[in-house]
């Protein structure tokens, strides 16, 4: 708490200070929080315009008990009309209740694991795709698809690009809904398979890759099962080389891989076996690699790929070994304002992820606080403060980094007409960014205390009197008008 009308706290103010500001963090970090992107893939129109389909033909109707019964036994009387059946199949499994009818007819997926492993290249795949729509189904029918799980694996190897993609997909699928599927494909090897196949030259397969990667990093027992074996193998090494490239690399790739960071990242497990093996210098590249080729108007999409890339930072530098070996170079920060510059319209929350990158950066770092300053990006960072409630409350917890420098960086900041913005912030009624805005106020009149006078003279003192009666609010606002005791008399006439 904040004494009475003490304008130099002791040491004992100081640390409550750093409290205060680690726990406001601390949830700040809590609210950034966001609901996983698992998701399931189709590449149902890819494999429609091989077969000369139209991408809007209409799905037929679910299979009733006797056609599915039907369909089965065209597959297994070794007719010619396989073929036909196979493609019949794959559309009607479009329908959660045929595929679920399917898998419950004795002897279903025996028949197809005899055709996906067979030597008829046409049927093989036939099977691959019925695999593959029926990997889009509820757990009950991934779990029946698990006698196929060690074939998928071996035909990554195969020669075939359009069936490595195939099983891909499908086993990126098949991990979202069930454990049972992940731990049995972890037995398999399926991460030594995957660490192999992204040595790829194809672009398409490494997308896959990233793909299967992501969805196994956002699994619940990712940290403690998966994230140690990804760490073993030569993946993470094979994502920061690809991500080093840049789009020029291949923007599928690029996107899946800075997601597969984001999710080891925010895991806090492996953050130091990453910075040890480069991750900060080759994010800091590719950051400045996109700010420097983005056009004026950001392309669509490309928030896909910078919203991870800031992310991961943020997560590396939160590390204590990340603050110690981060890039000192003032063009980091010249980036990320280019690309704030770029999104603040249209993707709002990449805003966001941009000030948690800059609120790590300037966290009781002097280099990057003085950059800031002398690049003369304060009047682009104080024109971010409306943008949303985030991104206000964030603004003004980069500019306590700052303050929290000293008397010479508060100067710099009263200097450059940072009050004037700040006295509107005091006549919001959201309670967390007035409170921010306060300890701000703290740090000026502390350090500089001429931005105290400026303050009074501005009709600062009677939008503090206004948070008198808050409870919230209503000790730090009496702090701050003791400390606006000296310089309201020197005002008065």
């Amino acid at each position: 708490m904040w004494g009475g009308r003490r304008q130099r706290p002791g040491p004992s103010g100081v640390e409550e200070l750093r409290a205060r500001r680690r726990e406001r963090e601390a949830a700040l970090r809590r609210a950034r929080r966001q609901e996983q992107l698992l998701s399931k893939r189709l590449l149902r129109e890819d494999s429609a315009a091989e077969h000369g389909e139209g991408e809007a033909e209409p799905a037929p109707d679910p299979l009733s008990e006797d056609e599915a019964l039907e369909l089965l036994r065209g597959l297994q009387r070794g007719s010619e009309d396989r073929r036909s059946c196979l493609g019949r199949l794959r559309r009607a499994l479009r329908h959660r209740e045929s595929q679920q009818r399917f898998v419950r007819l004795d002897g279903s997926i025996r028949t197809l694991v005899g055709l996906f492993t067979g030597s008829l290249g046409e049927l093989q795949l036939g099977a691959a795709r019925c695999l593959h729509e029926l990997s889009c189904g509820d757990p009950p029918v991934a779990e029946a698809c698990l006698p196929f799980t060690p074939y998928l694996l071996t035909y990554l190897a195969g020669h075939s690009l359009e069936l490595t993609e195939l099983c891909l997909y499908t086993l990126g699928n098949l991990v979202v809904e069930s454990q049972a599927v992940r731990r049995q494909l972890l037995l398999q090897g399926i991460i030594p398979v995957l660490a192999s196949c992204s040595q790829s030259p194809h672009e398409a397969v490494l997308e896959g890759v990233g793909y299967v990667l992501s969805q196994l990093l956002q699994a619940k027992e990712a940290p403690m099962e998966i994230i140690p074996l990804v760490l073993s193998s030569a993946l993470p090494q094979q994502m920061l080389r690809r991500l080093q490239g840049g789009l020029g690399a291949g923007a599928g790739a690029a996107v899946e891989f800075a997601w597969c960071l984001h999710y080891i990242t925010c895991s806090h497990t492996a953050n130091r076996e990453l910075l040890a093996l480069g991750a900060l210098p080759a994010l800091t590249e590719l950051l400045l690699h996109l700010a420097t080729d983005i056009p004026p108007e950001a392309p669509e999409g490309l928030e896909l790929l910078v919203s991870p890339v800031l992310r991961s930072l943020s997560s590396l530098l939160a590390e204590p070994a990340g603050a110690e070996g981060q890039l000192q170079d003032h063009r980091l920060l010249v980036a990320l304002f280019l690309l704030l510059q770029s999104f603040h319209q249209q993707q709002p929350f990449v805003v966001q992820e941009g000030l948690w990158l800059l609120n790590n950066l300037t966290a009781e770092e002097p280099f990057f606080c003085s950059a800031l300053l002398c690049l003369d990006l304060l009047p682009a960072l104080l024109q971010l403060l409306p943008c949303s409630q985030m991104a206000s409350l964030l603004v003004l917890t980069v500019l306590c980094n700052v303050a929290g420098q000293g008397p010479a960086y508060c100067q710099q900041l009263h200097q450059q007409q940072a009050l004037p913005l700040l006295l509107p912030t005091l006549l919001l009624p959201d309670p967390s960014l007035v409170g921010q805005c306060l300890e701000l106020l703290h740090l000026l009149f502390l350090h500089w205390p001429e931005a105290a006078e400026d303050f009074v003279r501005q009709g600062g003192h009677q939008a503090l009197e206004r948070h008198q009666s808050s409870p919230e609010l209503q000790e730090r606002a009496g702090a701050l008008l003791g400390m606006l005791g000296t310089p309201l008399a020197a005002c008065s006439p």
